[in-house]
């Protein structure tokens, strides 16, 4: 998504004070994210639950262009000493942004202070983002690499159940099974993947997640980045199978983002792997009946990968007025947790308290 046009207004807007170094009334919250499409939707109406609890005024919020250039812009705005008070983060880019000191550690005083502790949030998200015994960020959701499926090309190709649902596929064997039956249905792609047109996260995601799948399977890289640690047998295997359903016509050879999630719509393939933020997409096309589960066991084990969306504090000089104020409004997005919820991401929050969710 473009930049809002009313961060171009002028100097005094977020995007001016981070670039140009204008002033902007110290008693409004600046927040910055990258949530376009349904995402972006549901992301502005927690904001104004926000600007309805607190008054006109008292947040600005901006939409950069996701992915690299709304960390770059992040980095360079807090180089600057003109960071927005709070912004979102992929839990990915948090730790790296935490190594080169560009955001906060955010202590048990913190959350304490607007009524928060460990203990109101799902046990894995929150260790998934403690860095050296150091909170770095407060989790909003998980997000996991998923599995949508057109109900009537599954239906005609044998693999769903009486409920509807998808039978279980367990293990390799199975789950070509599956793809050669859809295939003899379609004419063609049983389950596609975007994977051209600069399109770099998603085959990442589909190799990531089967060779996690693998037992014995090691990280890609380690030691901060270092070490190539990745095993090259797995890795190459992992590979090659995916290959071999591209040259079975099981698996699109290329197909853009859009394209890619148009054909399970469409019925020309059964399944399609994405992210399940994909769902309120799905739900928009008119007289599509679909599903959506988790990737099938291929290998050895269950995996997917999955990332979380998660609030960061960048660094900049507060007053503990200001640093109250930014506990607040993370605080406030969290009491809203099931409308963010709706995009089918797992609210972070573990137990039931005042307005937050039961999550999982």
């Amino acid at each position: 998504m473009a930049l809002a046009a009313t961060a171009l207004a002028g100097c005094s807007s977020p995007v001016g004070a981070g670039l140009f170094g204008s002033q902007l009334d110290p008693s409004t919250l600046v927040f910055w994210n990258l949530f376009a499409g349904g995402d972006g939707a549901r992301m502005q109406a927690m904001e104004a639950g926000y600007g309805k609890t607190y008054g006109p005024g008292s947040l600005q919020a901006t939409t950069f262009a996701w992915g690299n250039p709304y960390y770059t812009k992040v980095t360079l705005a807090t180089v600057g000493n003109k960071p927005p008070d709070v912004a979102v983060s992929h839990l990915t880019r948090a730790k790296p942004l935490r190594d080169g000191d560009i955001i906060e550690d955010i202590t048990d005083a913190d959350l304490a202070s607007v009524g928060l502790s460990l203990s109101d949030f799902a046990t894995k998200p929150w260790k998934a983002q403690v860095t050296d015994g150091r909170t770095v960020a407060i989790p909003l959701d998980t997000h996991p690499f998923v599995l949508f499926f057109n109900s009537e090309v599954c239906r005609r190709a044998g693999l769903l159940g009486a409920d509807g649902d998808l039978k279980e596929l367990q293990g390799l064997e199975d789950f070509e099974a599956a793809l050669k039956a859809i295939s003899a249905v379609t004419g063609g792609a049983a389950i596609t993947v975007a994977n051209v047109g600069g399109e770099t996260a998603t085959p990442w995601r589909l190799f990531w997640t089967l060779y996690n799948q693998r037992q014995g399977a090691t990280p890609f890289i380690s030691g901060g980045g270092t070490k190539l640690t990745v095993d090259e047998d797995l890795f190459v295997d992992t590979v090659t199978r995916i290959q071999s359903w591209v040259r079975k016509g099981w698996l699109n050879k290329g197909l853009d983002y859009a394209t890619a999630q148009t054909y399970m719509f469409t019925g020309k393939a059964g399944m399609y792997l994405q992210g399940e933020w994909e769902i309120s997409t799905a739900q928009s096309v008119k007289g599509l009946h679909f599903g959506m589960t988790r990737i099938p066991t291929v290998y050895d084990r269950p995996a997917a990968q999955a990332d979380s969306h998660c609030f960061i504090i960048p660094r900049k000089k507060r007053t503990d007025e200001q640093r109250h104020q930014v506990m607040l409004f993370i605080k406030k997005m969290l009491e809203q947790s099931m409308t963010w919820a709706e995009g089918a991401t797992s609210p972070p929050i573990s137990r039931s308290r005042e307005a937050r969710p039961i999550g999982i």
